[in-house]
């Protein structure tokens, strides 16, 4: 390959594409959800009652305070990259499908993340790039699951390195 068509692929990262293949499945993270960072994250991107007080949040249908949808999205995100995307190939991603908030997110739960690789494929047009599309589910401390959402992410291959593939 061509000096310009590898020059995207991160070199030295310990996973790429080949490291995801489908089935695999990853679980990681223990994050425990504080209500200041609940409160903290509201009054920057989602400052509805509920997302900030006790008192706002009792006068609602969760009846306490609970985490921003997208709030729980930046605290998986945070999760990933701690796992696995900071130390990989990673060339981004372009775009989710099929977000779901199934249950809200307390002060005091604990998440966790399950990642399952549903497909993967080189992509054509850049076949040093592999494309992975993924299920995450994030669930709290009882397994209760609170968020789903598919997926497609971009990561360099160790092949484009010359390594194997």
């Amino acid at each position: 390959m061509s000096e310009g068509t590898t020059a995207a692929v991160p070199a030295g990262k310990r996973y790429y594409w080949e490291d995801f293949p489908v089935g695999s499945v990853r679980e990681f993270g223990a994050k425990r959800v504080t209500a200041g960072e609940i409160i903290d994250f509201a009054r920057q991107f989602d400052p509805q009652p509920f997302h900030l007080s006790d008192e706002g949040a009792a006068k609602s249908l969760f009846g306490r305070l609970c985490a921003s949808g997208w709030h729980t999205c930046a605290m998986v995100m945070r999760m990933m990259c701690d796992e696995y995307v900071l130390d990989s190939s990673s060339l981004g991603s372009p775009g989710i499908d099929n977000l779901r908030w199934l249950k809200p997110v307390f002060v005091d739960d604990v998440l966790s993340v399950r990642l399952e690789v549903l497909e993967a494929r080189p992509m054509a047009s850049k076949p040093h790039v592999g494309l992975m599309r993924s299920r995450w589910e994030a669930r709290n401390q009882h397994g209760e699951t609170v968020l789903t959402m598919e997926g497609w992410a971009m990561f360099g291959r160790r092949a484009a390195l010359g390594g194997e593939t």
